[in-house]
């Protein structure tokens, strides 16, 4: 299932936008393709991401794969939990899998992003 309220990328992140705030993850899809996820890399609170810039890096027992992020964004904080339970990217990808919680700083940018619909081709073509 793709959840309908977040927005996607070509690379297989999602955006939870809430205000100012977003929330970034990988998608299902993603997370199917990596296989079981063992380490996750996920940045400081407060450094600063570009469009499209490497935000993290998630390693699986099929490959190393860096992160994108979605829009420009500062990172508000990583998500802890996924140092002890990397498996969670892979459980729960669109919950309590997520990434990073950032602040917006381009809101802009996420009219350039795949609604669910959209998401959903892509992948189907894949």
């Amino acid at each position: 299932m793709i959840p309908p309220e977040l927005r996607y990328t070509n690379d297989h992140e999602w955006v939870r936008v809430d205000g100012e705030t977003a929330t970034v993850g990988i998608t299902q899809y993603a997370a199917d393709q990596l296989g079981d996820v063992v380490f996750v890399e996920l940045p400081a609170a407060g450094q600063t991401f570009a469009q499209h810039s490497t935000f993290g890096v998630v390693e699986s027992v099929k490959a190393v794969s860096d992160l994108y992020i979605p829009i420009d964004v500062e990172v508000l904080g990583s998500n802890d939990a996924l140092g002890a339970g990397p498996e969670l990217v892979n459980s729960d990808p669109y919950g309590a899998g997520w990434m990073v919680r950032v602040r917006v700083t381009d809101p802009g940018q996420l009219a350039d992003l795949l609604d669910a619909t959209a998401y959903e081709r892509l992948t189907a073509e894949a």
